[in-house]
């Protein structure tokens, strides 16, 4: 029995379409795109190897080099919504237990939090107001 190139492409596409899945590699599901258009031209317009490669090659090359650049521009920005700690850090205080470098407790979000001084030879004062700079933990670090 003789398998016809394009059914070759396709189960070519299907087992890139596997690995996608199983690598979570973006680049394959480019690939198996590519896989299919050397299908069509194989299937319905009748071209030959060199035209089935040359097809698979280009489509592939030109995914990859368009979707790229793209993904690696979204994957570098900062979520532009902060959540949990994240949210939290830059954001304002009030001291309400003396704050030093060994610990202290602040009111944070209308919560409260236990907290030290970034500068561990630095100490704040009840009811002072103090920049939350990150936070360790269940810690928040101040200055």
């Amino acid at each position: 029995m003789d398998i016809d190139a394009w059914l070759w492409w396709l189960i070519g596409a299907a087992a890139l379409g596997i690995a996608l899945v199983i690598t979570a590699m973006p680049e394959l599901g480019m690939l198996a795109v590519g896989a299919v258009a050397a299908a069509v031209v194989s299937g319905i317009f009748g071209g030959g190897a060199v035209a089935q490669v040359a097809v698979f090659a280009v489509v592939s090359t030109a995914l990859i080099a368009a979707v790229r650049p793209v993904a690696r521009r979204h994957r570098s920005q900062r979520p532009e919504l902060a959540t949990g700690v994240d949210a939290l850090k830059g954001k304002q205080a009030v001291v309400l237990e003396r704050v030093d470098g060994s610990g202290g407790r602040i009111k944070l979000a209308g919560e409260v939090w236990s907290a030290r001084a970034l500068d561990t030879g630095r100490s704040y004062e009840v009811g002072q107001e103090v920049d939350v700079v990150d936070i360790e933990g269940a810690t928040a670090i101040i200055m």
